[in-house]
């Protein structure tokens, strides 16, 4: 399975088909607030349709905003999920030019200028991250802190009592195990690692 990219930054198309406009505009986001907030903005109150989607891992939505069923919000989040996208948004804006399409016609364009705006939209991995929890006495500590960018880890809170540290930290999935062989082998055993 191929790892799943997102959205470097926001992204827009503009392409007219049979005198009617549609504008495609794409932006990652991490959660159903984020993605609503985006079409708040993006979409044009004054435009005949503003039909969207949205994917964030296992769950997603869409919406034909008044088009036939099926004929723009679906096809919108087929371009999302045909280009292997997670956490994006994408939000296609109509502006009727006085020519119907029909249901096939409105399925092309949506889903065709949702799809060429995200193929032509800048990417990122999508960074699987895991958090965890170290314990170690004082002696371990500088040499823990100076390896945890080696591992990809970032420090999320520190906590310190008599008998030692706690670090919790943030890293990729694929890093954990090495981070934990680490601490053994610094710690000669003695420390504590905890998969939260």
């Amino acid at each position: 399975m191929s790892a799943k990219s997102t959205l470097r930054a926001e992204a827009e198309l503009l392409q007219e088909t049979r005198k009617s406009r549609f504008l495609a505009r794409a932006a990652p986001v991490d959660t159903p607030e984020a993605a609503a907030a985006f079409f708040a903005r993006a979409g044009d109150a004054a435009a005949t349709h503003n039909c969207w989607a949205w994917r964030i891992g296992a769950n997603y939505r869409f919406n034909d905003d008044g088009e036939p069923g099926g004929s723009a919000g679906k096809p919108i989040l087929m371009a999302i999920d045909g280009q292997g996208l997670d956490r994006v948004a994408v939000v296609v804006t109509r502006w009727f030019g006085g020519i119907k399409l029909g249901v096939g016609g409105l399925v092309r364009a949506y889903g065709g200028c949702a799809a060429e705006c995200l193929r032509r939209a800048e990417r990122r991995p999508i960074v699987d991250l895991r958090r965890a929890r170290i314990r170690c006495d004082y002696a371990a500590l500088p040499l823990l802190h100076a390896r945890l960018r080696d591992f990809d880890a970032a420090k999320r809170a520190e906590n310190a009592d008599a008998d030692g540290i706690e670090l919790e930290v943030e890293l990729p999935a694929e890093r954990v195990d090495a981070l934990a062989a680490y601490v053994r082998d610094l710690t000669r055993g003695r420390g504590v690692f905890e998969r939260a």
